[in-house]
Order: structure tokens, then sequence, then C-alpha cells
């Protein structure tokens, strides 16, 4: 596995922590994995090439065939006669769409809330980590789960917004795992192509590079009304980006549906005191949230992981929404109760849902 963790905070501040998931080379992944005979070799998903003289085009490839040259959106003649030897396989959609949902649902219960983009692609946010070191931990579980559970790798990204989250996913493919954090995104940022950019193609980096402007840093130091020339209405996003200043979150619409916290223990824990210590702090934590966003939680549920990456959950429904400190750690305790069977534990979590963004209940006291 690949990491690159450059100069980790422990404290996030107020800004986001945005991770990036793509899945590699997908639809290939899982025809390795449904047929391991396949692997190492060069591995193809697409049109029929019918020996070179078929139409239409290859969906994903394996990294074995990327190395002779071939990609996604290739015409799959042109993937034949570059590559004759590889095995060309017919799209099975369908699995596909089954394998990603699963992979989705890893993401939901994982997180606070996901973005999906595409099949094998989506965003999260895990700024409720509250450090840099708490989400990179958060990322690797997230990984393991996928590969434990799905028998597939992926790469992350995390960084302060999604498109700094996206070029950090990319950075090292197969089964990377790259941080950047916001005091070392001007260091990532500018020595990268221009078209490591999200949305800069190639005519675009032949302009910019036609004027001199190689590297993202040479955008962010270019005169903003040349942008503007090559550029229009985009220059002004294009040169925040290459400044280190875009803070784009997930686009998601409506409100918020539920707020979770999670901790992953450095060392797997057998100690009560220890694990209901961080419970306790993840309890606050979400009722300062619930309380920020003017919400109530009428679901609390607690996921315990144990050192053996084995996962339980449970919740419980309250007869009204809450967001007390007292009753939803008596929730948490009552549950971590019931659920703890004495095997260490590696992570641990609380999840607030059912959430009411109205007062549904009289004020008490303490809301004043």
């Amino acid at each position: 596995m690949h990491e690159n963790q450059i100069g980790i905070n422990t404290e996030m501040g107020d800004g986001k922590i945005i991770l990036h998931l793509d899945m590699d080379s997908f639809y290939a992944s899982v025809e390795i994995r449904d047929n391991p005979s396949l692997s190492g070799r060069p591995v193809v998903v697409g049109a029929d090439p019918m020996h070179g003289t078929g139409r239409g085009v290859v969906s994903t490839c394996s990294y074995e065939a990327r190395a002779y040259g071939l990609h996604s959106g290739m015409p799959i003649s042109q993937a034949y006669h570059l590559c004759p030897h590889a095995v060309f396989i017919r799209p099975r959609m369908a699995l596909y769409a089954a394998v990603s949902s699963r992979i989705m649902q890893i993401l939901k219960s994982m997180t606070p809330e996901i973005e999906q983009v595409s099949i094998d692609e989506a965003y999260c946010d895990l700024t409720g980590d509250q450090s840099y070191v708490r989400a990179s931990s958060h990322a690797e579980d997230i990984k393991q789960v996928i590969r434990e559970q799905e028998g597939l790798t992926c790469s992350v990204g995390l960084g302060p917004s999604r498109i700094y989250a996206k070029m950090a996913s990319e950075q090292q493919k197969p089964d990377g795992c790259v941080i950047i954090p916001p005091e070392d995104l001007l260091s990532f940022l500018h020595p990268l192509p221009v078209g490591k950019i999200p949305g800069i193609g190639k005519r675009s980096v032949a302009v910019l590079a036609s004027i001199g402007i190689l590297t993202v840093g040479d955008i962010a130091r270019c005169d903003i009304q040349i942008l503007q020339d090559l550029f229009g209405s985009h220059a002004v996003r294009l040169s925040e980006i290459a400044r280190g200043l875009d803070r784009e979150g997930l686009r998601t619409s409506g409100k918020r549906k539920s707020i979770s916290r999670e901790h992953t223990f450095l060392k797997d824990s057998l100690s009560p005191d220890e694990i209901l210590s961080s419970l306790h702090e993840m309890v606050l934590s979400v009722c300062h949230e619930l309380e920020r966003r003017d919400s109530y939680s009428r679901t609390i549920g607690l996921r315990i992981r144990d050192s053996g990456f084995i996962t339980k959950t449970r919740s419980v429904t309250l007869i009204q929404p809450t967001r007390e400190v007292r009753i939803i750690e008596n929730a948490i305790d009552t549950l971590f109760a019931e659920m703890w069977d004495m095997t260490p534990v590696r992570l641990i979590g609380i999840r607030v849902s059912g959430l009411v963004h109205h007062d549904p209940v009289q004020r008490t006291l303490f809301d004043f």
C-alpha cells in the first residue's frame, strides 16, 4: 500500500476535510477478482476488438494493459493493435452496478455524508473527524473494509476541498492514500503540471504552454487578466484553485440526515474506561453539532470494530428527538454494555440520525 501523509497536523480548525475515493480499474478489477487466472495479465473491458477491426472503445483496463499505452476511451481497434495478447472482455454492467452499490453502502455506513459521482467514484465529508490524523486513520479503515468485503482496492485522497482531494487521489494509483492538509497544500499543488487540475484538458494545456504556463504554480503567479483573456469567467476559480484557496465541499442537496463521529485507537483497547471516555467525548462533539444545526436526533447508533476487523452496529430509537448530552450518553452507554464482549476494540463510532430540523419538544432550561 502506498501512503503519503505530508505534515499531518493534529488540529483541523474550522476547515473541511474531504475524501475522494476512486476504485482502481474498477471493471477490470472485478473481472480479475472473479477469475484469478487473469491476475497479472493485461485485461481490457470494452467492445469486441474483432481482431483489430472492431468498433467501440475501451471501458477500462488493468494496470498491466496500461503499460502498453492502453487507456479508457481508446478505440478498441487501437487497443488490439497495441496489445493483441490482452484478454478482451465484454462489460457486465449489472455485476459492476451491484458491486458499486455494496461499496457505496460501505461508505454510507462508515461516513456521515457521501456524494457518489460515478459507478466507481465518490466524495465523503470527514470534517467531523476534526483532524487529519483521525481522518487518515478513517480513510485507511474504509480501504481495509472494501478490501476485505469486496476483494478490491481503491485510491483515496484527503484535502481541504473536493478538487484537492481528487488531485491527491490521482497521485499514487493503485491502492494509494495521499493526505494533503492545508499547510502543505501549496507545496503539493505548485509543482504539478497544469493538466493535473480536473477540467484542464489537452487543448487548455496547449494554450497555457504557448504562453509559458506549465505548472499549477505558474497559474498561481499569472496575472488574472491574462487568465481571463484565455478562460473568461472561469479564470477566477482557476486562479483560486492554483493558489490553494478553493474550499468547495460535497455537492449534496437537502439538509444533513445524520451526524457521526469515529475514533481509532492507536493500540487495540481492552479498557472500558478508555473506550467510554472516547465515546463520551464524541457525544459532546455530536451534541455541539446538533445545537449548531438547530437539530434533534431520533435514533442513536453505536459501532464497534474489534482487532479482527469484525464490525458490530446497533441503534436505539427514542420516544422523542433530543440533543441533550445526558440522554444520548445514556443511550450509548446502554448500547455499549449490550454489545461489547471483551474483545479488543480497534475502532468505535457513534451516529445520530433521524434528524429533526425544528424544535419538536418543549425546550429545557439549557436550550436558552
